[in-house]
């Protein structure tokens, strides 16, 4: 998910473009403002912690994009290339690296698991939402 800060800087197709680069396919994208409640689903393993309220409504304040993307060890690789959640403590070369500003406007944010993304996936899109095609050369990509 590309959050409220990425898109109000104009960051959505830099997001994109690293991660087709990178040789991932794109399988879903949707663009929104996330209701309270969706958010509150998405975030729900850190109810109760100093920072959910904040978290809240930060991802709440403007439109964000989410995406699905596919290729081998996906879930590692789009972490590796956002970088640390601190934008502080993210390497050059990775997203956040990049452009991020602190730990809570971070750009974008993605699945820490397999099955982390199984569930938010199933959050922002139906199955008939997610597209699945060949690209050209795609035996290149594994």
């Amino acid at each position: 998910m590309i959050k409220p800060d990425g898109v109000g800087r104009g960051l959505v197709g830099e997001c994109i473009a690293r991660f087709e680069r990178r040789g991932l396919k794109l399988a879903g994208l949707k663009m929104q403002v996330l209701t309270r409640a969706l958010a509150e689903k998405h975030y729900e393993e850190h109810a109760g912690k100093p920072f959910y309220e904040e978290l809240v409504a930060f991802v709440t304040s403007g439109p964000t994009v989410q995406m699905v993307w596919q290729g081998k060890d996906a879930v590692a690789q789009v972490r590796k290339m956002n970088g640390a959640t601190n934008c502080a403590n993210a390497d050059l070369g990775t997203i956040r690296g990049d452009f991020g500003l602190s730990q809570q406007k971070n750009l974008i944010h993605a699945s820490d698991a397999p099955e982390t993304a199984v569930r938010e996936i199933a959050l922002y899109f139906r199955p008939e939402e997610l597209l699945d095609y060949a690209l050209p050369f795609e035996e290149w990509r594994r």
